[in-house]
């Protein structure tokens, strides 16, 4: 299993549930977490995947669930940085 990490500055707080939803489907998705510090504002992204070609699955599909709802057409906050990290241990 690997897991993703975004770091946001800040954490977008408008709905997101289309991205979660997204995902939905996507086969090898283990968990999509939203994660926000309401002192600073920021957050992190954090989703495990069983494997790379679900990962790369997922991000498919949120690049073509944000192109058919137009979450591009306006200025939205960046992710400052993403990481992928093998999954050593853990429990659902």
């Amino acid at each position: 299993m690997i897991a993703r990490v975004a770091v946001w500055e800040p954490m977008p707080t408008d709905d997101r549930d289309w991205l979660v939803d997204a995902l939905s489907d996507v086969p090898g998705v283990h968990a999509v977490y939203h994660l926000l510090d309401p002192e600073t504002g920021n957050g992190l992204s954090v989703a495990v995947f069983e494997d790379d070609a679900a990962a790369q699955q997922a991000g498919a599909a949120i690049r073509r669930r944000a192109e058919e709802i137009g979450w591009h057409d306006g200025q939205r906050p960046a992710r400052v940085s993403e990481t992928f990290y093998q999954v050593l241990r853990g429990r659902p």
